[in-house]
This record gives C-alpha cells, sequence and structure tokens, in this order.
C-alpha cells in the first residue's frame, strides 16, 4: 500500500458487488483498473457488467489489491483456494478510507450486542455539538460514498467482526468495544477467532490512540499477548451508575443499554463534550428499528419488537425483571449461544419458540420455564393467551434470540411481520 497522496495499486479485484463493493469501484476506478467478480453475477446491474471478470481469466491475473466484501466468507465462496493463495493482498473499503483519510478522527465502535445502537447514538451526539459527523460502516452509508469530507469531518464508524477480520491497515483515534459474547462462530470457527477479530480495531492503533474496552476477562487475556501501543481503559458496566437517575429514556434504563452507553459518558470525558448535551441527546433518542422497539404500550400490556436480536446474550438483560413475559423467539440458533439467565426470572417467564431450530431451543428451557412450540412466528402469537384484556403487566417481547434466514431474508423482513401480526391481533 502506498501513502496516501498515491493511488494504492493500479489494478484492483472486488469481490461481493452490494453497497460496499459498489462503493470501492466507484471510489477507485477513476483512476484505477478495476474488476467485479460476484458468486451471484446476476445481481450486478447492466451498468457494471462490462467490468465483470471471469473466473477463469480472473486465476490467470495478478492483481494488486483484492477489495473483499464482508459478506464474503472466504472458506465457503467461489474463490476460496484463490484467496487463500492471495491472502495478503486482501482488504477492504475501511482500508481504502484509511490511507486517503488519515487527519480525519475516526471513531470505531464495535462489539456482540448494542453496536448499532451506541453508534447511532454517538452520531447524535457529535451533532448536537455541531461537529461534521458521519455515521458509516455497518450502519449507515458505506464510508467511501461520503461526500464533501474536510479536515474537520468525523467518522463513527460501526464496524462488524467481519469488516475488521479481513482489514489490514484501518485503524482509528479512539476504538471502543462494548462487550463481547459467542456469535458468528459459524463464520469465525472460533471465539478466539471471533475475539481477535473485533481487537483488530485496537492492535493497529498506536500510542496516541486510545481504546474503551468492556472490563470483560476474554477481552483482557487476549489483550495481554497481544504488543498493544494505544491506552487502554477498562470501563465496568455500571461505571456511571451516578448519572442513571439523569435517563428518563426507557430504552436506556434497562441493563445492556445503560451498560453500553457508559462507553459514550467515557468517550466524552476525552473528546470534552458537554454532559448537558450528551444527556440531552440520550433522553431524546427514539430507538432504532426493531431494537428494543416499543410498538404498542397500554395500562397493562407492553408489545417490544426487538426482531434485530440474534442471540441469547442479547436478549437476557430484557428478561431480568418481575413482570410476566411472553417470550417469542426463534430460528437459526447460532452456535456456542449460551443462556444465563438467573433462575430467579424464570417463574415470570413464558416462551413461545418457532422455526428450524425450536427443538434445540425447547432443550435448552424444558426444565426452565413454560414452553410452547408452534412452526412460524403467526401460530406463535396465536398461542398466547388473550392479551387484550389482562389483568396484570405483561409484556411480550419479541426477541428472536436466532439469525432470521430459515423463514426471513434479513431481521428487518422479520419485524415488519410481526408488526403486521400484531396491527392484525389489536384490531380483532
Amino acid at each position: 500500500m502506498k501513502s496516501k497522496n498515491e493511488n494504492l495499486r493500479k489494478k484492483f479485484l472486488i469481490y461481493g458487488f452490494g453497497k460496499s463493493g459498489a462503493s470501492c469501484f466507484k471510489y477507485l476506478n477513476k483512476k484505477n483498473q478495476c474488476f467485479i467478480f460476484d458468486d451471484e453475477k446476476k445481481k450486478i446491474s447492466n451498468k457494471f457488467k462490462k467490468f465483470f471478470i471471469s473466473k477463469s481469466k480472473l486465476l490467470n491475473n495478478n492483481f494488486d489489491n483484492i477489495i473483499i466484501s464482508p459478506g464474503i466468507n472466504i472458506n465457503r465462496c467461489q474463490l476460496s483456494n484463490f484467496l487463500k493463495r492471495n491472502k495478503k493482498k486482501i482488504i477492504t473499503d475501511l482500508d481504502i478510507f484509511y490511507k486517503f483519510n488519515t487527519e480525519n478522527l475516526t471513531i470505531t465502535v464495535t462489539g456482540t450486542n448494542g453496536k448499532s445502537t451506541t453508534s447511532k447514538l454517538l452520531y447524535n451526539i457529535l451533532k448536537n455539538h455541531n461537529y461534521d459527523a458521519r455515521l458509516t460502516g455497518n450502519i449507515g452509508n458505506p464510508i467511501l460514498d461520503e461526500k464533501r469530507v474536510n479536515k474537520k469531518t468525523i467518522f463513527v464508524v460501526e464496524a462488524s467482526s467481519y469488516q475488521l477480520a479481513y482489514s489490514k491497515y484501518f485503524k482509528s483515534k479512539f476504538s471502543i468495544i462494548i462487550n463481547i459474547s459467542p456469535d458468528h462462530l459459524e463464520r469465525h470457527i472460533t471465539m478466539k477467532n471471533y475475539i481477535l477479530s473485533k481487537l483488530k480495531c485496537v492492535t493497529k492503533q498506536n500510542k496516541n490512540d486510545i481504546a474503551i474496552i468492556a472490563n470483560d476477562s476474554l477481552l483482557k487475556n487476549f489483550l495481554r499477548s497481544k504488543n498493544i501501543k494505544s491506552k487502554i481503559i477498562f470501563v465496568s458496566k455500571n461505571k456511571y451508575e451516578y448519572l442513571r437517575s439523569k435517563l428518563n429514556n426507557y430504552n436506556f434504563i434497562n441493563s445492556i443499554n445503560f451498560q453500553n452507553i457508559n462507553f459514550l459518558f467515557e468517550l466524552s470525558k476525552y473528546m470534552k463534550l458537554n454532559l448537558k448535551i450528551v444527556l440531552k441527546t440520550i433522553n431524546n433518542f427514539k430507538p432504532l428499528k426493531f431494537r428494543q422497539e416499543i410498538i404498542f404500550t397500554s395500562k397493562n400490556l407492553k408489545i417490544v419488537n426487538d426482531s434485530k436480536s440474534t442471540t441469547l446474550s442479547s436478549t437476557i438483560p430484557f428478561l431480568e425483571t418481575n413482570e410476566k413475559i411472553y417470550w417469542i423467539l426463534g430460528g437459526l440458533f447460532k452456535k456456542g449461544d449460551k443462556f444465563n439467565l438467573n433462575k430467579k426470572y424464570y417463574k415470570n417467564l413464558e416462551a413461545y419458540i418457532y422455526g428450524k431450530d425450536r427443538y434445540v431451543f425447547f432443550k435448552l428451557f424444558k426444565n426452565k420455564f413454560k414452553v410452547n412450540l408452534s412452526k412460524d412466528l403467526k401460530n406463535s402469537l396465536k398461542l398466547i393467551p388473550d392479551f387484550r384484556n389482562l389483568k396484570r403487566k405483561v409484556t411480550i417481547l419479541f426477541s428472536p434470540s436466532a439469525a432470521s434466514f430459515d423463514q426471513y431474508k434479513n431481521f428487518e423482513d422479520r419485524g415488519k411481520e410481526f408488526n403486521a401480526l400484531i396491527k392484525q391481533y389489536l384490531q380483532k
């Protein structure tokens, strides 16, 4: 890779032509020679098909860099052997961004649960301080699509383990790891690989950078084995407990979201942000779609759509209550996931499980609390007692704790169906 004042290289293969792949092509193609490959050629629009290179031709080409999209699994794709032979050439859109924007203040947010909400909240906080902030990465626009960037532009980058795993050069002034628990092990294979991918946002930092990390024994153990140059700050889950009383936003009073904003309180000190503005922004924040989103509330009933939940660890904090919960979940069980809910909450819990891996969940819960099984989400709702005439407080929590791909395109489709089904039920 060359310096920011030179072209990265002259010949690029862009593998995976989704949003990030398309943004890389548009960013680089004017001054470089770019080729496109995607396992599903039919998804490439006619405008770009002339840049598509066949598998047989690319195998005989010597590319300077291979830009790989986060969705590509190097072990399960058409170019698997080719990528493994050329692993040193693989980079990401984050690497390209960094090489051309080394002077911009960049804040990376990663973790297992809550990174989208934390990133969006940080973006709002910076905007309310009148900064030219951009929300990119795994949320918002692809980072190379941002326009009218100047030296004062601040980038908030939500980084997934997939993005970081393939990145070679990307680093940021502030790196935040809000939590860690088993996830995406079908891709990373081991927990060690998963953690090391997250830690790449820290291991690339230098002595002038700062890492704000969850006070987690797993993270600490791996950090000890690395030559870390940046300043490391460990944040406990309730470090800023004294500020909880100043919050009136329900979405940040519960345990997991409050834990995550502790990192923003810590960051605020180093960026010298105004605490009053920070608190006001938190209290005015509206949750992202399908992330602990309250879609209905009445005297005795609250309905929450948390379709974004794909692991048990992301759901558990919302089960820690003394109110009755009808918990709807199911889909594809995540390898390595664990159910670490305190037994004292079992008495308030009743589960309604659907989807391909419903019997996996059933075995996990059958001796803990009442479990109901059904083939799909619609039938799960039919099994719940009539919740229009309740005599005690009840929460219907749609928090699937599993991947959606057995029955849905993504978590958004899953969330939309839940909302539609609830609307139909309440209108009966």
